[in-house]
């Protein structure tokens, strides 16, 4: 297959490139500088450019980009930018590939799992009800922006991905340092639900959907969700190291703002992927201290 691929040069992105070239598939990325070689395409949501020609050939499209959710402070000007970095990517590749005579035959548009919102110990597969909250209202905005492709026969799959953890990147990378020197530990109460994902796991199940005949939302996460501090003990536990004191939420509410550090330390969703399993998808890391044992060779 030939795959465009936006976030490409993002943590999912470059295993994920990484895994499909590995398996003889030519992947393209999509950039929003010039192009330098071969296998990147020129595009910009900002502006809603991308010319038709970025599709020649393209069987698959995977849209990963958009600004980091916990990259800055949630200013109002930041929003904003969270918001449009999803919304106009996508409604671009969904509309330019829905004018192609010769249209790609699937495409796989990212999401996340706070489209659910704040739901306490309630298991949410896809068919749960949208929440509320600024995360679910950019995540539905977000799925909404790819209605043209799925409205032009293109198969689109809604990626609701959960905690992906990787040592290379993310909450998992932030983490290590602290809990490395016995000084990690459970946030508040530590009640909250993480819903999480290896790497490897986002990735293979990424390919899986490229050929799979599922559409809509599936859910992007391992089936065993994990309590913030259940997820503390085993991380702790994997590296040998004591996690005893709870970090109470003044310190992240300072540092990163009272709504984004609520949004990302202090709730959570119970997350199943009923239509992955259903599917009949493996998991090489089913549970966390698999996943962590894995991910840190330990």
């Amino acid at each position: 297959m030939k795959i465009l691929i936006t976030g490409a040069s993002g943590l999912i992105g470059q295993a994920l490139t990484k895994q499909l070239n590995a398996l003889g598939h030519t992947t393209v990325a999509a950039v929003r500088r010039e192009p330098r070689r071969n296998d990147e395409v020129q595009w910009n949501p900002a502006t809603s450019t991308m010319l038709p020609s970025a599709f020649d050939g393209v069987d698959a499209v995977v849209h990963l980009a958009g600004a980091g959710i916990g990259d800055k402070r949630w200013t109002d000007s930041y929003k904003m930018e969270i918001l449009q970095s999803r919304t106009l990517g996508t409604a671009l590749l969904a509309d330019t590939m829905a004018s192609l005579e010769k249209k790609p035959s699937v495409f796989l548009s990212g999401s996340a799992i706070g489209i659910y919102g704040v739901r306490d110990d309630t298991e949410l597969a896809e068919n749960a009800t949208i929440g509320s909250g600024f995360l679910a209202d950019v995540c539905r905005d977000w799925e909404a922006a790819s209605a043209s492709a799925s409205a032009a026969g293109i198969r689109t799959v809604l990626l609701r991905t959960g905690i992906v953890l990787s040592p290379k990147g993310g909450a998992l990378k932030k983490q290590l340092p602290l809990f490395k020197l016995g000084l990690g530990g459970k946030f508040g109460n530590g009640k909250q639900w993480q819903s999480w994902i290896s790497i490897t796991d986002e990735v293979n199940a990424i390919i899986h959907l490229l050929t799979s005949q599922l559409s809509g939302p599936v859910n992007l996460t391992a089936p065993h969700a994990v309590t913030n501090s259940e997820f503390t003990r085993v991380l702790a536990g994997v590296l040998s190291r004591p996690a005893i004191l709870p970090i109470p939420s003044f310190g992240p509410k300072l540092l990163l703002g009272g709504e984004l550090a609520d949004a990302l330390l202090f709730t959570g969703q119970r997350v199943v992927p009923n239509a992955l399993v259903a599917d009949g998808f493996h998991f090489a890391h089913p549970t966390l201290d698999v996943a962590l044992r894995a991910l840190l060779n330990k």
